[in-house]
């Protein structure tokens, strides 16, 4: 088995700064649910902007308290995998 060199500095505080922006938008949606929903919904109907599967993520949007909730549950999966894999990442750094 191979050993494994420790991350390069620049990895970590990138991985961790994508983190943090998936941590923004799960705060967002937790705490600030309105103004996201309302955010996400006017980029998406914003004729200038193309998007892929625009129709599809509208079409998911109309029923907002089942999207709310599907957004939650992923989010609180993705949240313990988030915080799960900085933890390795900044164990691997510092071991």
């Amino acid at each position: 088995m191979p050993a494994f060199e420790k991350p390069p500095l620049g990895f970590v505080i990138a991985f961790l700064l994508f983190s943090l922006l998936f941590l923004s938008n799960s705060y967002k949606l937790w705490f600030k649910t309105d103004e996201y929903y309302k955010d996400l919904y006017n980029s998406l109907t914003n004729e200038k902007t193309p998007y892929p599967f625009k129709n599809f993520f509208l079409k998911r949007l109309q029923n907002r308290k089942r999207w709310e909730m599907e957004q939650k549950i992923f989010s609180l999966i993705g949240l313990v995998a988030v915080i799960g894999m900085d933890v390795l990442v900044v164990m691997a750094y510092l071991g």
